[in-house]
């Protein structure tokens, strides 16, 4: 059985597009930020909290999926705005920008586990203040890092991205699915 232990309703859509069968299971991992990590060893790091902090015991042929999504300018960390003034400081400093959108994931079995990082570059159009607003009263930015959400309303702000676009909306469906059947086949 695979055990999604993550509350993102984006993750399950995302498992679900690609056909697989799987549980959601809390998890309460550690989601403080140590300074010293890199922000893709940083999310690997928090994919691996959370997967260890799920509320579940991998047994033989479980497998536990934790994963974090962090968006990064100029070495500047956006996570998950705390307020609306947050959400419209990080959109403003989006706007005409390149980023990097990195998701880190951990598979975790009874016996062993694996962290990865997939990492993507997104560039915004230039953004005016009435259409940060605008986005901004939809309620859309506050539970997404970077304050945006590729796959909803936020999309129209994306003028291209280079790499996986499920890297952006937080779960790097392909790269996860290949790395669960190989992990499958090794628990065999």
């Amino acid at each position: 059985m695979l055990y999604l232990a993550s509350a993102s309703p984006r993750r399950r859509e995302i498992l679900q597009m690609a056909g697989e069968r799987f549980e959601v299971v809390p998890s309460y991992g550690d989601e403080s930020r140590p300074p010293e990590l890199s922000p893709g060893e940083l999310v690997q790091e928090l994919a691996r909290r959370k997967a260890f902090a799920a509320e579940v015991s991998p047994g033989p042929g479980d497998i536990v999926l934790g994963a974090d999504t962090l968006v990064a300018l100029d070495g500047r960390l956006l996570g998950k705005p705390s307020s609306e003034g947050e959400a419209f400081s990080m959109l403003s400093a989006l706007s005409s920008r390149v980023h990097r959108v990195y998701t880190g994931c951990c598979l975790r079995t009874a016996g062993r586990s694996e962290t990865f990082v997939s990492e993507a570059e997104v560039e915004f159009y230039p953004l005016t203040e009435e259409e940060i607003r605008a986005y901004i009263a939809t309620g859309e930015p506050m539970d997404k890092a970077g304050a945006y959400g590729i796959q909803g309303r936020g999309c129209v702000l994306v003028r291209g991205i280079r790499g996986d676009y499920y890297t952006v909306m937080g779960l790097p469906a392909a790269e996860v699915i290949r790395r669960l059947r190989k992990l499958e086949q090794a628990e065999e």
